[in-house]
């Protein structure tokens, strides 16, 4: 279906408007908050499919990981963006250890304040 964004100049609010191929360019477009005639047409971002493996191969980058033993903002960047590459659904647990990460605690400083992260239901009721 062709649905064009817009973003009315006047009111600045963004709205979809559906035109025929044979319309778009001849039709005049009218905000349908103000009616103003004044208004830009938005270009949605365009998106790249990749492979799995080109996604991995990225993340397996030594140039990426070098130094992230010692900067832990750098290593939660890295590991927020290895979890979006992914494309899994990752435990709240993740989120935690990589916010903790990006505000620059450390590894050892997580570990220390959040003993039982990473351990599963059945690995804690074992003692570990």
């Amino acid at each position: 279906m062709p649905f064009y964004d817009y973003r009315c100049l006047d009111c600045n609010r963004r709205f979809e408007i559906f035109l025929t191929y044979a319309e778009y360019g001849r039709r005049p477009v009218v905000c349908p908050h103000c009616q103003s005639r004044n208004v830009r047409r938005r270009i949605p971002r365009v998106r790249v499919a990749k492979s799995e493996e080109s996604r991995l191969e990225s993340l397996a980058d030594p140039a990426a990981l070098a130094g992230l033993e010692d900067d832990p903002q750098a290593l939660g960047r890295m590991m927020r963006r290895m979890g979006r590459e992914l494309g899994e659904d990752l435990p709240p647990e993740f989120d935690e250890v990589v916010d903790r990460l990006e505000k620059g605690q450390s590894p050892e400083e997580i570990e220390k304040e959040v003993p039982d992260l990473g351990l599963g239901e059945a690995d804690a009721d074992l003692g570990g």
